[in-house]
């Protein structure tokens, strides 16, 4: 049984090769997983760093994105916890104890 979802954020942070992320995801006892749309984000990405600003600049300006929106959904409907660093959207979509921020 999946306990938690992580977050584009965390997986971002793994595939950086960040110690703490890393050590974290090898501590985890719980079966966690990810959507879809975290897959699809990790896969596509944004064209070079003009094009994450550009993205960036948009998303900000217009509140939370539709990929959190699709990622929470599952949060919820499961009632299950996500694990982020995007607490400030996440936390507009879910209740307090689903949205974790795990270092």
């Amino acid at each position: 049984m999946i306990v938690g979802i992580v977050d584009t954020t965390v997986i971002v942070h793994i595939f950086r090769k960040n110690s703490i992320a890393k050590a974290r995801l090898a501590a985890q006892t719980n079966k966690l997983s990810v959507t879809s749309i975290t897959w699809l984000e990790v896969m596509y990405g944004a064209p070079g760093k003009l094009g994450q600003q550009t993205c960036k600049t948009i998303r900000l300006s217009r509140g939370v994105g539709i990929n959190d929106c699709l990622i929470a959904s599952v949060c919820h409907r499961l009632q299950i916890p996500i694990y982020t660093h995007n607490v400030k959207d996440m936390s507009k979509l879910l209740s307090a104890t689903q949205v974790i921020q795990p270092y």
